[in-house]
């Protein structure tokens, strides 16, 4: 299915007529999801997509080209943050959620990140702290990921007026939109973002909070992290190329991505 998927659409957006009008809206947007589509099948960048992205709209070609370098950028993950970060709040530490237990309770991983997020709140007392995810437990519709996890910060000693709450977020790009937004309206004074994750998780999130900087021209960075090991889990490029395309502004394909490569149909509808 997911062979099928990539054929069809890659068939779609490569059919872009060779002389169109490039600067109606639909046009520069399939030529975005064509780069990115294409560099997540075949590992490599369609020069000609972004050649004609350029020509169509050169300050969306420069940020998206920008948002390119960084995807293929590698990224180091590490135990613990490392010790030449700022040491007042323009610092802001992000932990990512994990889905809820059905019963709206945390899973073990998502334990083992707070661990990780409270080891690194330490060594930076001065750091905001941001928990990031939403509804996620089938049978407990009022729980939240970010709701647990600051109850779980809150009861081991972390200072209340630190953590930050973002519960609307369900997918990895809506945890940067939103974290963002956040940021934007609580918190303008921080230009430094540190991730806080699973190991196979921070590459993702460092590519989306990443590209959601250059998207909306932020002067933070996000370039630190801090993981727990987990023993399993796996993003791959395909699902990398969806989260992109959601922060694009497509969700429609974004989400016919994430459905065509992981087993979600669990959770509740994912709207942005």
């Amino acid at each position: 299915m997911k062979k099928l998927f990539i054929s069809l659409f890659l068939m779609l957006i490569f059919a872009l007529p060779a002389h169109a009008e490039y600067g109606t809206a639909p046009d520069v947007q399939a030529l975005i999801e064509r780069s990115v589509i294409s560099y997540a099948a075949y590992g490599k960048r369609d020069q000609e997509a972004l050649t004609r992205l350029a020509e169509a709209d050169p300050a969306r070609y420069e940020k998206w080209n920008r948002i390119m370098d960084l995807w293929a950028a590698p990224v180091t993950v590490h135990e613990a943050l490392p010790d030449n970060l700022p040491k007042d709040n323009t610092l802001c530490l992000t932990a990512l959620g994990f889905q809820l237990n059905p019963d709206g309770t945390m899973r073990e991983e998502l334990i083992e990140r707070l661990k990780v997020l409270k080891a690194a709140a330490e060594k930076y007392p001065e750091a905001v702290l941001v928990c990031t995810g939403g509804g996620t437990a089938a049978n407990a519709p009022d729980a939240t990921e970010a709701g647990r996890m600051a109850e779980w910060l809150r009861t081991n000693g972390i200072d209340p007026d630190r953590i930050f709450v973002e519960d609307k977020s369900i997918t990895t790009a809506q945890n940067a939109i939103f974290t963002f937004d956040l940021l934007a309206e609580h918190c303008p004074q921080v230009r430094q973002i540190a991730l806080i994750s699973s190991d196979y998780h921070i590459a993702t999130g460092t590519l989306l909070f990443g590209a959601e900087a250059i998207l909306r021209d932020s002067a933070i960075v996000v370039d630190s992290n801090a993981a727990w090991h987990a023993p399993s889990g796996t993003l791959s490029a395909m699902f990398q190329a969806g989260a992109l395309i959601e922060l694009s502004g497509d969700v429609e394909t974004a989400f016919e991505i994430y459905y065509d490569n992981y087993d979600i149909h669990e959770l509740p509808p994912l709207n942005r």
